[in-house]
C-alpha cells in the first residue's frame, strides 16, 4: 500500500531516529553505533525511493513528487539540537550522505537517467572534481551516478575505497543506502538493535 501525500516521511520519524541517537552511548568504533547510523540512513532512502516508485506508477504527478522529497529534505537536513558534539559530527555524517539521495531522486523525477557514463566513471569524475575543489561538480556527479542506481543500476560500493577520504566517500555510502532501498524497499524499525 502506498503511503499518502505528506506521509512518506514525517518529522516524527526522523524525530525518533535523533531520540535514540541522543539516548544512546555513541562509539564510532562500535558496531551497534554502525548499524544505528546505516539505519538511519537506509530509513530515509526508502522512504525517498517510495516517493520516486510512485512516481513513476503515476500516483504522484513531478510536482507532488518533488514536494515530498523536499519537505523530507528539510525535516532530514535540519541541524539536531544534540548538546552532545560526537553526536551531532555522526548525524552529520549521514545527512551528508543523504544530501546526494536526495538529489538524485529530483534530479530522476526531472530530467530521467543520466546516459553519459557508468556509475564508476561519475565516481570517478566526482573524486576528480574534489580534488580540485570543485564541490558543486562532484556532487553533480554523484548526483547523476544516483540516477542510474535508482533506474537499477548496480555498483559495487567499495568503489569509495579507492577515493580519498571526503565528500565523495560520504556521497557514495548515500548511493549505497539507495541501491540497498532499491532492491528492499522495506521500512527500518527504529527499534531494530
Amino acid at each position: 500500500m502506498s503511503n499518502q501525500p505528506g506521509e512518506y516521511y514525517t518529522p516524527e520519524r526522523w524525530q525518533n531516529w535523533l531520540d535514540r541517537i541522543d539516548e544512546e552511548d555513541l562509539d564510532p568504533e562500535d558496531d551497534d553505533t554502525a548499524q544505528l547510523l546505516w539505519n538511519m540512513q537506509d530509513d530515509t532512502a526508502i522512504a525517498v525511493v517510495k516517493v520516486v516508485s510512485d512516481f513513476e506508477e503515476g500516483i504522484l504527478e513531478e510536482e507532488e513528487a518533488l514536494s515530498e522529497i523536499e519537505e523530507m529534505r528539510e525535516v532530514v537536513l535540519a541541524e539536531p539540537a544534540f548538546d552532545d558534539e560526537e553526536a551531532l559530527m555522526l548525524v552529520d555524517s549521514v545527512q551528508t550522505s543523504l544530501v546526494c539521495v536526495f538529489y538524485a531522486a529530483e534530479e530522476f523525477i526531472v530530467g530521467g537517467t543520466a546516459e553519459d557514463a557508468e556509475i564508476g566513471e561519475y565516481v570517478g569524475a566526482a573524486a576528480d572534481a574534489e580534488a580540485e575543489e570543485d564541490l558543486d561538480t562532484a556532487l553533480s556527479y554523484c548526483v547523476q551516478a544516483g540516477t542510474l542506481v535508482i533506474d537499477g543500476a548496480e555498483f559495487d560500493p567499495s568503489i569509495a575505497e579507492e577515493v580519498e577520504p571526503g565528500l565523495v566517500v560520504q556521497w557514495v555510502n548515500g548511493l549505497d543506502s539507495l541501491q540497498t532501498a532499491m532492491k528492499d524497499p522495506e521500512v527500518v524499525e527504529e527499534d531494530d538493535e
